[in-house]
């Protein structure tokens, strides 16, 4: 490996780092700040190291992994992600029985997984990736171990992504068998140039790949995990599971077909189209008819993924630059969803019910207003980054001619408001018994939370009134994959 090489993976290079060193401090000394300063320290550092990283590309690093300005982008969007997970879970787990060391250590290696998925360029570090990410994930979902819905959801999530793994390497072999190659790039050639190539085995393949990503996305119709983990793993996870795990596969997903050309074929344009317009259907249809807001939360994850889906559909430049800040700006939201969600939550249960949030704003007016701004941001009300996503999902939709797909998204965005609104109107029932429920559980933010929450909102207005910063890195992003 060159000098140019490791600059390149410098990121990942720190990331990994401290991973082995925060293993081997909770070894010698178990003590939870501890464990989170060298964890944020870790982090810190490895998104400093972008701009180094940024000084040697683009570049190949080996016939596996390709670091250009659209990998460096989504590292920096992860990893970001990753650090306001790491603050929130401080005050999460203070309140909570167990040691919360190894938390840290987990999230560290889903980083490094989803790391290794974004400058991805070949189907072993695809796999690779894929599986770190997932494994910490998995154990990230029962953590603790002692709570009963931690540990449905994280056997839930590891038998269905090991069924998902399965038919995502059987694709991975049927590609293979055909190309001889396992490089995303000779993909295109051999389907450019026909040949001796089975369409059918590839095309079989490019599905059984879609099935594998789509259970990651939470796509219909390998979306059915999706609720149950959201409601059973630990909010500050969810948080996690919902922005680093799934920005990553996306990151990748726009790479790969972007690679392989195979968007061009019109069964798999087609295919993802149906998938993007019943994501936006179910997710939404089945928002309304929750009780639980981490479930609703879910539900609405599925919905905006099919969002995402509709503007990677959209041919050109465009579609690329609105669906990458799209991500952004759902990455931003639901963060700072999360993030009240774990304030709220008492050390015996996440707060989950319509009834845990009753009155909040009388209780709490920061996290009231706070998880009001998130809701709209959601529905894409004007004033905040959600209204300015979906409004360039709609752009680049328009340009493409993609009308079927743009109406089924406006349609099931009305049908979203009801579930946010009835969050919203119960954060803010004046009702005395409202008012009350809850006061014993609720905590005052710490410090760190309070400071964490406040910049996650302030972004949230920020690109919501002024796009343009973030509009800008997306653009030069997305241009790095032409």
């Amino acid at each position: 490996m060159s000098g140019s090489d490791f600059r390149a993976l410098l990121p990942l290079f720190v990331i990994a780092g401290t991973a082995v060193l925060t293993m081997l401090t909770i070894a010698f000394r178990r003590n939870h700040l501890l464990t989170l300063s060298v964890t944020l320290t870790g982090l810190t550092l490895s998104f400093a190291s972008l701009w180094i990283a940024a000084a040697a590309i683009p570049r190949q690093v080996t016939t596996l992994l390709i670091i250009d300005q659209y990998a460096l982008f989504y590292l920096g969007l992860i990893i970001s992600a990753t650090l306001v997970v790491a603050l929130l879970s401080c005050g999460y787990f203070e309140k909570r029985k167990g040691h919360p060391d190894e938390m840290y250590l987990l999230l560290l290696l889903a980083v490094l997984g989803a790391g290794v998925l974004v400058v991805s360029n070949h189907f072993v570090s695809f796999l690779l990736g894929l599986e770190t990410l997932s494994a910490a994930l998995y154990a990230l979902s029962a953590y603790p171990r002692q709570g009963k819905l931690p540990l449905e959801a994280g056997i839930k999530y590891l038998i269905l992504g090991a069924s998902s793994a399965a038919f995502l390497i059987f694709g991975m072999a049927l590609i293979y068998s055909q190309l001889g190659s396992m490089e995303f790039t000779h993909l295109q050639l051999a389907m450019a140039s026909g040949g001796s190539l089975d369409q059918a085995l590839v095309l079989a393949g490019l599905a059984l790949i879609i099935t594998g990503i789509g259970f990651k996305l939470a796509l219909v119709p390998f979306h059915l995990w999706t609720a149950d983990v959201y409601e059973g793993a630990p909010a500050p996870v969810t948080a996690s599971l919902a922005t680093v795990s799934k920005g990553s596969v996306f990151a990748l997903l726009v790479r790969f077909f972007h690679l392989t050309g195979a968007i061009q074929a019109p069964v798999v344009f087609l295919a993802l189209g149906i998938i993007a317009v019943f994501s936006m259907i179910a997710g939404n249809v089945l928002g309304m008819l929750q009780e639980n807001v981490k479930r609703i939360l879910g539900y609405s994850s599925i919905a905006h993924m099919g969002y995402l889906l509709v503007a990677f559909l959209a041919a050109g430049e465009l579609g690329g630059q609105a669906a990458a800040f799209c991500l952004v700006t759902y990455i931003i939201t639901i963060l700072g969803a999360f993030g009240v969600v774990s304030v709220v939550s008492g050390s015996d249960r996440d707060a989950g019910t319509l009834d845990d949030f009753r009155g909040l704003f009388w209780r709490e007016p920061g996290l009231g207003v706070i998880f009001t701004l998130m809701l709209l941001s959601l529905a894409g009300i004007p004033l905040t980054a959600g209204f300015v996503g979906k409004f360039y999902i709609i752009a680049a939709g328009a340009s493409s001619a993609t009308w079927g797909l743009i109406i089924a998204l406006v349609l099931t965005s009305v049908l979203g408001l009801f579930y946010y609104l009835r969050v919203i109107v119960a954060i803010y029932d004046l009702a005395p018994a409202a008012v009350a429920t809850g006061i014993s559980r609720l905590r005052r933010p710490s410090l760190s939370e309070r400071y964490v929450l406040a910049a996650v909102t302030v972004t949230l207005l920020l690109v919501g009134v002024y796009p343009a910063p973030i509009l800008k890195l997306v653009a030069a992003a997305v241009k790095s994959l032409a």
